[in-house]
């Protein structure tokens, strides 16, 4: 494995590179009980720049959840790429209209179908501040190719990246 330090816009760069595209994300949050709690969330449209965004309706008990304890992870999984990532950071609910408008898909009416405008319909905006991801780096064949000479030689640094990364500076 490969472990380097970068800066913070490095950092936001390479995540943003890594979860392009992947529609569905796991949020976790923590339970009045302790307990944590995992979701899948689909992941709004907009360049990752150290938040994300998530629609969500006010009163669902996730929404409790982070009121409870704003600390959540957000994970995202590649399986056919190899990539996977884990975000840590604090969570919290938005009712700013223009920017659910701005966030607004024509397909979100199959799940909040009186629109934006409708008051029970929030966004959550997870603030970033530590990440961890997982990459092979390569296509199908460098990968089974990077895979085979790990098996072989017994050195699974060559496996492919894994960094742990930190937004708060």
């Amino acid at each position: 494995m490969h472990h380097e330090t970068t800066t913070r816009d490095e950092a936001i760069t390479k995540l943003r590179e890594l979860i392009k595209g992947i529609k569905l994300a796991m949020l976790t949050t923590v339970d009045d009980d302790g307990t944590l709690r995992s979701r899948p969330m689909d992941t709004q449209e907009v360049e990752f720049d150290g938040d994300l965004w998530f629609l969500t309706e006010a009163n669902a008990p996730k929404v409790d959840d982070i009121e409870h304890d704003r600390q959540v992870n957000v994970t995202y999984a590649d399986p056919d790429k190899m990539r996977y990532v884990s975000l840590s950071g604090t969570a919290q609910l938005v009712r700013d209209l223009e920017k659910k408008r701005e966030l607004w898909k024509p397909d979100h009416k199959i799940w909040f179908p009186n629109g934006p405008e409708d008051p029970n319909v929030a966004l959550l905006k997870v603030s970033v501040h530590k990440g961890e991801y997982w990459d092979s780096g390569s296509n199908a064949v460098g990968r089974l190719f990077d895979f085979a000479r790990a098996l072989v030689t017994g050195d699974g640094s060559k496996a492919g990246n894994n960094e742990k990364v930190d937004l708060t500076h």
